[in-house]
């Protein structure tokens, strides 16, 4: 079977899509995969056919308000170019992820199967949770903020995607929400940290890709010359002026040490500090469960490692489904979310407190035997049956 896996995001997108490409292609079947050009020559290197779709993505800001429309415009466009050209003689489009808008017409251009997966639950609809927060949101119950949201979606990307699709031959849609994510998404994270609480849908479990890298000689030595550090990292994350010092500052207090990952923000020290360590991209399946405690974003992969690691946490979130991950990691109890507001010396320090407490550190060690690892795999498998039918 051919299968096109498609996203459009940063490493928290890409990275359980690589999973799910490799155990597809362990299972035998071909692979290609459709992401921003920041990837290309990662996953390119790694052996798949790929298709960069958008403009790269690591420094770019948010667009301002009165750009909104065009971006829409383009987003929606570039996807029927590029996702089409990817998926030429595909069996099925697994499209995962925000913004997933022309996927599903494009499958339906072809006759091919179409699958949705989402990385969170709050990203799918139900009257059990509300959608992710965002600036233009009024309503006040579940159901009413979805409506709400299906009626922002239909405003923003709706004329754009029928005319495209009228010029492909297809009818008009009326509802964009329910087209993209179909009455049987698939929500591709763990059980036990981000449960599904209805209506029915596919659950399969987290994509996490094995990463087998070693860390860096200089990370080892660190972490071999004390105590176990406090590890900051905020991923594709902007951050304020002075973030890196104030981590360092929030660890001191608690007699720790730090590593901090740069990420796409670039965070680093003014100057050296012997109790502090800069790094880039590494491997946090292996970083993880040699630190007291981990400092983050909330992306979904990030927050997964982390409980799988059975490390402490502190969430920082910052948007989107970030704050349902910061919610899940404080009544979970294996670890605090940062209160709301700008990231501070003192408000790391005071969100530390709570998840450096031993008790945590037990809930967390404890917890992350709950945590599968086999979802990439479920996932393979139940497309390769799930496929055929849908397309047939």
């Amino acid at each position: 079977m051919r299968v096109l896996l498609s996203t459009i995001g940063s490493r928290g997108e890409v990275q359980p899509v690589l999973a799910l490409a490799s155990e597809l292609r362990a299972l035998g079947q071909d692979v290609r995969l459709c992401v921003p050009p920041d990837f290309r020559d990662w996953l390119s290197g790694l052996g798949f056919a790929v298709t960069p779709i958008g403009p790269e993505l690591r420094g770019k800001g948010r667009p301002a308000a009165g750009d909104l429309r065009k971006l829409a415009e383009e987003t929606v466009a570039a996807q029927f170019v590029k996702v089409a050209e990817a998926a030429e003689g595909c069996d099925v489009i697994v499209a995962a992820g925000a913004l997933q808008l022309a996927a599903r017409s494009i499958a339906e251009r072809l006759g091919v199967a179409y699958v949705y997966a989402s990385f969170c639950p709050i990203t799918l609809p139900s009257d059990r949770h509300s959608p992710p927060p965002m600036p233009w949101r009024s309503a006040d119950t579940p159901r009413a903020r979805w409506a709400e949201d299906a009626r922002h979606l239909n405003a923003t990307f709706g004329p754009t995607l029928n005319a495209h699709r009228v010029a492909s031959g297809l009818a008009p849609v009326e509802e964009l929400q329910s087209h993209v994510f179909t009455d049987r998404p698939w929500l591709a994270a763990d059980a036990a940290l981000a449960p599904w609480p209805g209506p029915p849908i596919v659950q399969t479990g987290a994509w996490i890709h094995p990463d087998s890298r070693p860390l860096p000689e200089e990370v080892r030595e660190f972490l071999d010359a004390g105590e176990p550090p406090v590890y900051f990292g905020f991923g594709s994350m902007s951050a304020e002026a002075g973030l890196a010092e104030a981590m360092l500052t929030a660890a001191r207090a608690h007699g720790r040490r730090a590593i901090i990952a740069r990420g796409w923000a670039d965070l680093a020290l003014a100057d050296a500090a012997p109790d502090c360590l800069g790094i880039g991209e590494i491997n946090q399946q292996a970083l993880f469960p040699r630190v007291a405690a981990a400092v983050h974003h909330g992306g979904a992969g990030t927050t997964t490692t982390a409980a799988r690691a059975g490390a402490a946490q502190v969430v920082a979130p910052r948007m989107y489904d970030q704050f349902y991950f910061a919610d899940r990691v404080h009544d979970l109890g294996i670890g605090a979310a940062h209160a709301p507001g700008a990231l501070t010396a003192e408000s790391l320090a005071a969100a530390l407190g709570p998840a450096l407490a031993p008790q945590v550190a037990i809930r967390a060690r404890e917890f992350a035997d709950q945590v599968r690892v086999d979802g990439a795999s479920v996932a393979a498998r139940r497309l390769l049956t799930t496929a055929p039918l849908a397309s047939a």
